[in-house]
C-alpha cells in the first residue's frame, strides 16, 4: 500500500518497537496524525530525552539520570543484601512489591550460549567487584526462570560459593490465582520442589 514518505518513515519507526507489527504501527502513525502538534513534539522530546538522559549506574547498572542511582544512594537501603537481576525492568517490578529493601545489580541479560552470550557479555565481572566488600552477606539470584536464566543463576552461584557469602535463588511455582490443571510440568515441578511448612 503507498503512503506518503513522512507517513511510511513514522510507520517503519513504529515498527522497531518490540511487538509492534504493520498494522499496529500504521495504526499508531495515523493516531500521531491526530495528536495536537504540542503534543506530539512532547511525546518526541521524551523520546530523545529519555535517549539522551539517562545511563547506567557505575555501581548496580540500574538505569538512571543521576549516578550513582537513586536506590545505591540510598543511606535506608540494606547493603548486606543484593538482589541479582536480568534488566532494568525487573529492578523496577521489585520495588513495586515493597518488601525489599536490599540493594540490586543488574545483568543485563543472561549466558545463552546459543545466542553466543557468555559471562564477560554480561554484567558479572563488576557483582564480583562488590562481592569483596565484607559487609554483603546474601546474594539473591532473581533471574528468569528460563534456561538462560537457570544457567545464569548456577554460574553466579558456583563463582559465589568459595567465598561464603550466603547465595539464594528466588521461588518459582505456581502464581497466586493460578490453577494446577493449567500448570505445565516444569512448573509444577518447581512449586513441588519450593514446598514449605506451613
Amino acid at each position: 500500500m503507498y503512503y506518503p514518505e513522512p507517513i511510511s518513515k513514522l510507520i517503519d519507526s513504529f515498527m522497531k518497537l518490540p511487538g509492534i507489527g504493520p498494522k499496529t504501527a500504521a495504526r499508531l502513525a495515523f493516531f500521531v496524525l491526530t495528536m495536537k502538534e504540542d503534543t506530539v513534539l512532547s511525546f518526541a522530546k521524551a523520546l530523545v530525552d529519555a535517549k539522551r538522559n539517562l545511563s547506567y549506574c557505575s555501581v548496580c547498572g540500574h538505569i538512571t539520570d543521576v549516578d550513582p542511582c537513586q536506590i545505591c544512594s540510598d543511606k535506608q537501603r540494606d547493603i548486606t543484601t543484593i538482589c541479582v537481576v536480568q534488566d532494568p525492568k525487573d529492578v523496577i517490578a521489585m520495588e513495586k512489591m515493597r518488601d525489599y529493601h536490599g540493594l540490586y545489580h543488574v545483568l543485563h541479560g543472561a549466558i545463552s550460549p546459543m545466542d553466543g552470550i557468555g559471562p564477560e557479555d554480561i554484567n558479572v565481572a563488576s557483582l564480583i567487584t562488590r562481592l569483596q566488600d565484607e559487609r554483603v552477606q546474601e546474594l539473591i539470584l532473581a533471574t528468569n526462570p528460563t534456561i538462560e536464566g537457570e544457567a545464569t543463576a548456577m554460574y553466579i552461584s558456583r563463582l559465589v560459593k568459595p567465598s561464603g557469602i550466603k547465595t539464594t535463588r528466588i521461588a518459582h511455582g505456581l502464581p497466586v490465582g493460578g490453577d494446577l490443571e493449567y500448570a505445565d510440568e516444569v512448573t509444577l515441578s518447581k512449586a513441588l520442589e519450593g514446598r514449605r511448612e506451613l
